[in-house]
């Protein structure tokens, strides 16, 4: 299997190269065209409670899509929702993934995708309190709202991200909950108000844009919403 990225930067595609037979699982609705000799299935995988699992609990999609391709090969191109970039991770049992909801796009056959409850950090830092689990042995593709940063923190190095611009970490890489400003006035006049503290080693992934801005920005200038 090849994985190539396209239209990148800002609208990131991810065209799956498949050998004869060879399957890759992905978001469902995220197939935006494949060789006409691709057979694509939906499923939820795992069964019920692992689809709900993934669904209520990870906010991705209660069915998960399997892409196959035909005796000659084939290929398949897979798209996010939102405008932004993709990149391809390399996943390994000593390299497990912590993935926001919303930024899972595509993973080989290898890599098993669950929840892990986050903490409470994570439920009133706004991102719920379960992420997506990657682990096992292959390739998973994440995609962001905007550019995408990758940092590898080293042992005890420290960086701050807002909690909306959270994309992916390392599990090695520990994460803390608090207000952006020490005083709570500040912060409500700086207009942050939780961010994260994620303390290396790992990898970490944030996105250049807020989808939650998008959303309260079309809510404000919906046709009769202004005053």
């Amino acid at each position: 299997m090849e994985i190539q990225l396209r239209h990148q930067p800002g609208f990131g595609v991810a065209r799956v190269l498949l050998s004869a037979g060879e399957s890759i699982r992905a978001e469902s609705g995220a197939m935006m065209a494949m060789a006409a000799d691709t057979d694509l299935d939906a499923k939820m995988e795992g069964g019920l409670m692992k689809g709900l699992k993934r669904s209520v609990l990870g906010g991705e999609s209660l069915f998960i899509t399997r892409a196959t391709a035909g005796a000659q090969g084939g290929w398949i191109d897979l798209a996010p929702s939102l405008p932004g970039d993709v990149t391809v991770v390399d996943i390994t049992p000593a390299a497990p993934l912590l993935i926001q909801k919303g930024s899972f796009l595509c993973a080989e056959q290898g890599v098993e995708i669950d929840t892990k409850w986050g903490g409470m950090k994570n439920l009133f830092g706004g991102e719920g309190g379960f992420l997506l689990h990657a682990t096992g042995q292959g390739k998973v593709v994440v995609a962001c709202y905007g550019a995408l940063d990758r940092f590898t923190l080293q042992p005890g190095q420290q960086v701050i991200v807002d909690t909306n611009h959270m994309v992916a970490f390392s599990e090695t890489v520990q994460m803390e909950l608090q207000r952006a400003s020490a005083s709570m006035m500040k912060s409500a006049k700086s207009g942050e108000g939780l961010v994260f503290r994620f303390t290396g080693p790992g990898e970490l992934m944030m996105q250049s844009r807020n989808p939650d801005e998008i959303v309260q920005y079309m809510y404000k200038n919906w046709p009769g919403q202004r005053s």
